[in-house]
């Protein structure tokens, strides 16, 4: 998904040149394509992504045409990236985030997805991935996102409960979710599921009964996200208001080791902060490629791409970003090149979020002398880390900014 703020940076150049430290090294690194696609069928009151309903589109744009358009994108990048020097590289994953990507015809995606696949060519056993809300798909429709090369759904669930899906403004009956799965599964395709906890009123057994009912259809991967209540949303605004209760930081936590231990009493295993799977194989390979700092490019209104150290973003607008593209133009709004000392930061920060842990040799003399008092206070697991690598205990996950920080100081 893409937020909705984008960040200050420099500008970035109209023919998306890259500079010479973004193919440094890329060889080595895998390659993976992002598509955003920015509508929705209604907006949800927690939802702080760059996301328009067809009421908020306006200038000419339109569902429609957004495939033609997004084919576009994924051509100029094609073109930038070899006028940049970069090797070639077969994508090793794709995926489709929003908004609703299934609000599109399965056959629109298919269309963005071949396109990549015709100029860059797709790694064996490569995942590709959309995300759905369980009201947008048909049995018929996933069937044809199989047909066109998909191989993985990531449905939107957030909750089992209807008063909490009322609060969050989802518009799906809970009841469907169990047969989009279905579906899914009879089509072809691998199954993850979304959770939200923390939501104004929602209960330590609501939110039980949401863990329990999403274990039992049996998915292949499971997502839990803590409630992020962000700055000019309707939920925002009702907080303020005093329509419903704050968020609660404890709240959070007891709900984080529930599910956990939920999560693994019903045979999945954590292998990011937020993400449980049922086999290493079937971990979500797009975000890890995030995590461990892997190239990316983001098709779509306000994507963020990064290839070597080099990140930028999209104008924000689905008209300012057709425009671009008309005119031959990256549609890139702004661009940063990241120093050595950011690149590590950010290393360390991403990949101690990973039950793969964080090599310790790789750490800097000072950051290797905190690691005796992260054991202490029973953030790290202790015999991983003798043995060389830094994973974070379930403690450390609850507190896991404080290893990023106590490795940075």
């Amino acid at each position: 998904m893409t937020p909705s703020a984008l960040p200050l940076g420099d500008p970035a150049p109209a023919d998306g040149i890259l500079p010479a430290q973004a193919a440094a090294g890329a060889q080595e690194r895998k390659f993976s394509l992002y598509t955003h696609i920015p509508f929705c069928a209604v907006r949800c009151g927690y939802c702080d992504f760059n996301t328009y309903t067809a009421t908020e589109l306006g200038g000419g744009a339109s569902q429609d045409a957004y495939a033609a358009t997004a084919v576009r994108e994924v051509e100029f990048a094609a073109r930038a990236m070899a006028a940049s020097g970069l090797p070639e590289r077969k994508l090793s994953t794709v995926f489709f985030g929003g908004g609703t990507p299934t609000l599109l015809p399965a056959g629109d995606l298919s269309r963005i997805l071949g396109a990549a696949v015709e100029r860059w060519g797709l790694e064996d056993g490569a995942e590709v991935t959309t995300e759905a809300n369980p009201d947008s798909v048909t049995l018929e429709s996933l069937q044809e996102l199989f047909d066109g090369g998909f191989t993985r759904v990531s449905f939107g669930m957030q909750s089992a409960v209807p008063h909490v899906l009322k609060v969050l403004d989802r518009t799906h009956n809970p009841e469907r979710v169990p047969q989009a799965v279905a579906w899914a599964r009879e089509a072809g395709l691998k199954v993850s599921v979304d959770l939200i906890y923390g939501t104004p009123g929602e209960s330590l057994a609501d939110w039980e009964t949401s863990v329990r009912t999403a274990l039992s259809y049996e998915p292949d991967h499971i997502s839990a996200y803590s409630l992020i209540v962000e700055e000019g949303t309707k939920l925002a605004a009702q907080i303020r208001r005093g329509q419903v209760p704050n968020i609660d930081d404890d709240d959070h936590a007891v709900k984080y080791e529930l599910a956990d231990a939920l999560l693994c009493a019903g045979g999945l295993r954590w292998y990011e902060v937020s993400n449980w799977s049922r086999t290493p194989a079937d971990a979500c390979q797009h975000n890890l490629a995030y995590w461990r700092g892997d190239d990316w490019w983001g098709i779509g209104p306000g994507a963020h791409s990064h290839v070597g150290g080099v990140r930028w973003w999209n104008v924000k607008h689905p008209t300012a970003y057709a425009n671009r593209l008309d005119k031959g133009e990256s549609p890139a709004a702004g661009r940063e090149t990241l120093d050595a000392d950011t690149r590590e930061m950010e290393r360390i920060m991403l990949t101690s979020r990973l039950s793969e842990g964080l090599a310790t040799d790789t750490l800097s003399p000072t950051a290797r002398k905190a690691v005796a008092g992260l054991i202490a206070q029973e953030l790290v697991d202790p015999r991983k880390a003798f043995a060389g690598t830094l994973v974070l205990t379930l403690k450390g996950r609850l507190l896991g900014d404080a290893v990023t920080r106590a490795l940075l100081d």
